[in-house]
């Protein structure tokens, strides 16, 4: 298993990507538009994906300010198996929030479990 990303909602997408990239060197890894779900997702990081761990900062159309406290999202780690690992956490007594199963608007096999103090960790198929 390896982190993926750290999710932050942001409230201007552009300005965020300009702070990542121009004030903390980071590099715009890629931007997605998601129409049918209204968000926008924009990853950033130091290196490439593939080796590292990187931001993703989501825009939700039409969104312009959060509460204190909501703006973080969740942890992402890869696995091999989503279905498999669902199934070991629960046995181990952990909390699966999100069966496994594709992503809302994609193809990605996700599911998501909760941390004692309910911080969500998103579980991501790793791709072969």
């Amino acid at each position: 298993m390896r982190l993926l990303h750290t999710m932050l909602r942001t409230a201007d997408l552009d300005r965020s990507i300009a702070f990542y990239t121009q004030i903390l060197g980071m590099k715009l890894l890629r931007r997605n538009d998601y129409p049918e779900g209204k968000f926008t997702l924009a990853f950033v990081g130091y290196g490439d994906e593939s080796e590292n761990s990187v931001i993703e900062l989501t825009y939700n159309w039409g969104i312009d300010s959060y509460e204190q406290g909501t703006g973080f999202g969740h942890i992402a780690i890869e696995v091999d198996d989503v279905y498999a690992t669902c199934e070991a956490i629960k046995k181990l007594g952990g909390k699966v929030v999100r069966e496994a199963g594709p992503m809302k608007h994609g193809t990605t096999i996700i599911a998501f479990v909760c941390d004692p103090d309910d911080y969500k960790i998103e579980l991501i198929g790793k791709k072969h």
